[in-house]
C-alpha cells in the first residue's frame, strides 16, 4: 500500500534553528546507525522511518559505513526513499558522513580529498539521491592537512552534491580551525555532531562554547548512552540487549554494571518527573541552548514514540539539575 504521510506531521514537533544558519532541524532526529542494515528487518525499519516522519522527524542521519555490512543502511534508505519518501524529498534533511574504514587500501578511510569525495559519490548512488543536505567529515584526520579535508567538504557543496557541511567528534581547537577554514572558503560549517549524554559530558568542557561563538549548530549522538539511560538494564542485561552482543560492540557488560547504581537513581528522578528515564535523558541533553537536536536510534516503533514523548517535558528546575549532578558526580571529562 503506498505511503501517505500524516497531514498532522508538523503539529507536535519542535524545530530549532541550526546555529546562525537559515536551516531548522527537529529537536529529535532519527539516526540510522543501527536497525537499518542489511542484517536487519526491512519492514521494521520501514515502520520506524514512516512513523518518525509522521511525527515530524524530518531529519534522517546516515554515514557511509552504517550497516552492517558497511553501506547497507544507505542502501536501505535508498529503497525506502524510492518506495515511500520520494514525494517528500523537499521536506527531508538527509545527511551522510565519511571518515571511517570503508574499503581496502590507503584511500578507504580518514580525511583525504580522494576518499571523502569518492565516498560521497558512492553514498549518493546507494541512496538514489542527487545531493545530500549535510555532508560530514566523520572524524578528524591527524595525518591530513585540515585545509585538504575542509576543502573537500567545500568542493562537495560547490559541485551541488551537498547543501551544507558538518564535522563530527572534533575537539574544541580542531573545531575552531575547521570553522575558520570553511568560512574563508565561503562555505561555513553548519553543524557539529559529537557524542553527549549524562555519562559522557566532554562537550561541556569547551566545545559547546566554541560552537556558540562560531554560530555552529550541534546535533548530539548517543544521548541514551547506547541504551544505558533507559529502563532496559534496570534488572540486568537482557539476552537481546546491545551489551550482550558480540558484533557491533560499543557497549560492554562491565560498563553497564558499573553505571547501574546511577541508572537506578536516575530512573527514580525520572519517575518523579513523570517521564521514562529515556525521556529525561533526551530532555537533559536538549537543555543546553547550543544543542540543536538529539539524534536517537530506535529498534521498534514503540521505542521511537517513547523517545519523542520527551518533547512534552523539556524543562528542568534547578533542584532537579542539582540532584542529577549529585547522582552523576563530576562526569565532565
Amino acid at each position: 500500500m503506498p505511503y501517505l504521510a500524516s497531514d498532522s506531521r508538523y503539529t507536535s514537533m519542535t524545530y530549532n534553528r541550526v546555529g546562525h544558519s537559515g536551516l531548522k532541524l527537529p529537536a529529535i532526529s532519527l539516526g540510522w546507525w543501527y536497525n537499518f542494515g542489511g542484517v536487519d528487518n526491512l519492514e521494521n525499519g520501514r515502520a520506524i522511518a514512516r512513523r518518525a516522519f509522521d511525527l515530524g522527524v524530518t531529519h534522517f542521519d546516515l554515514a557511509n559505513n552504517y550497516g552492517p555490512p558497511p553501506g547497507s543502511a544507505e542502501t536501505t534508505f535508498g529503497l525506502l526513499y524510492q518506495q515511500d519518501f520520494h514525494p517528500y524529498r523537499d521536506e527531508l534533511i538527509i545527511s551522510t558522513k565519511a571518515g571511517y574504514d570503508m574499503w581496502p587500501g590507503p584511500y578507504g578511510e580518514w580525511g583525504s580529498r580522494k576518499y571523502l569525495l569518492a565516498s560521497l559519490d558512492a553514498s549518493l548512488k546507494r541512496m538514489g539521491l542527487d545531493y545530500v543536505d549535510i555532508f560530514y567529515s566523520h572524524r578528524y584526520d591527524p595525518d591530513t592537512p585540515l585545509e585538504e579535508t575542509m576543502g573537500a567538504l567545500d568542493s562537495a557543496v560547490r559541485q551541488g552534491k551537498a547543501l551544507y557541511t558538518g564535522i563530527s567528534s572534533y575537539n574544541p581547537e580542531q573545531t575552531r580551525q575547521a570553522a575558520r577554514i570553511l568560512r574563508d572558503l565561503g562555505t561555513p560549517c553548519l553543524i557539529h555532531q559529537p557524542s553527549y549524554n549524562m555519562f559522557d559530558r566532554w562537550v561541556e568542557n569547551g566545545l559547546l562554547d566554541v560552537l556558540s561563538d562560531e554560530g555552529i549548530g550541534c546535533i548530539v549522538f548517543s544521548p541514551l548512552a547506547q541504551g544505558q539511560l533507559t529502563d532496559r538494564y534496570l534488572k540486568g542485561i537482557p539476552a537481546n540487549a546491545r551489551a550482550s552482543k558480540t558484533e557491533r560492540v560499543w557497549l560492554y557488560p562491565k560498563e553497564v554494571e558499573r553505571n547501574l547504581p546511577k541508572v537506578r537513581k536516575l530512573n527514580e528522578l525520572a519517575n518523579i518527573r513523570e517521564q521514562s528515564l529515556a525521556q529525561m535523558a533526551i530532555a537533559w541533553v536538549l537543555r543546553k541552548p547550543a544543542v540543536t537536536s538529539a539524534l536517537i536510534g530506535a529498534s521498534t516503533v514503540r521505542q521511537l514514540e517513547d523517545s519523542l514523548a520527551a518533547l512534552k517535558h523539556l524543562d528542568f528546575n534547578e533542584e532537579e539539575l542539582a540532584r542529577i549532578d549529585e547522582v552523576l558526580g563530576d562526569g565532565i571529562a
